[in-house]
């Protein structure tokens, strides 16, 4: 009898989740979709997330609070800056919601996340948009199996999609 794979690092682990505030709005779901496929242990989801599927097996169904701090962080207190339009390439149609990376002061990448835009500016900020939520997953692990080596040295799933053709992590 074969023993039963559950979530560890450098698993390749697919999931159907929903995610809602603490309000209860729901905030993203792959329900109607493929599951979400991803690499454990490579930070491919945010920590509270992956820890708290640690050792769940193909099948087993969780719901998983997650505090700021275990998720995209607590809001800074840095405000939203308006960069002029003219600094962005004009070939994009800058949306809110978009993402945008920017040299910082010691040359590494900082994300730049656009709030709004006006008929000038647009306005970014440093924080996730859920910096400072309480993240309300219902997680079901659909599939698990063992990671390439490839894919544990580059940190990411590199097989088809879930459902697609060639897929190897869905059932």
């Amino acid at each position: 009898m074969t023993e039963a794979l559950t979530v560890q690092d450098n698993m390749v682990v697919c999931i159907h989740y929903t995610l809602k505030n603490g309000n209860g709005d729901e905030l993203d779901t792959s329900i109607g979709f493929d599951p979400l496929m991803y690499l454990h242990g490579a930070h491919n989801i945010v920590p509270g997330l992956e820890n708290a599927l640690v050792g769940l097996s193909k099948g087993d169904k969780k719901q998983v609070v997650v505090a700021p701090a275990d998720g995209y962080g607590e809001r800074t207190s840095t405000a939203p800056v308006e960069i002029p339009k003219s600094n962005f390439p004009p070939d994009i149609q800058v949306q809110p919601g978009m993402m945008f990376h920017t040299e910082g002061p010691d040359g590494n990448a900082v994300p730049l996340w656009v709030t709004a835009v006006t008929d000038e500016n647009v306005i970014v900020d440093t924080d996730h948009p859920l910096a400072g939520v309480t993240l309300n997953f219902d997680v079901e692990i659909t599939a698990i199996r063992v990671a390439s080596e490839a894919e544990v040295a580059s940190g990411r799933v590199q097989t088809p999609g879930c459902g697609d053709p060639g897929s190897t992590c869905c059932d």
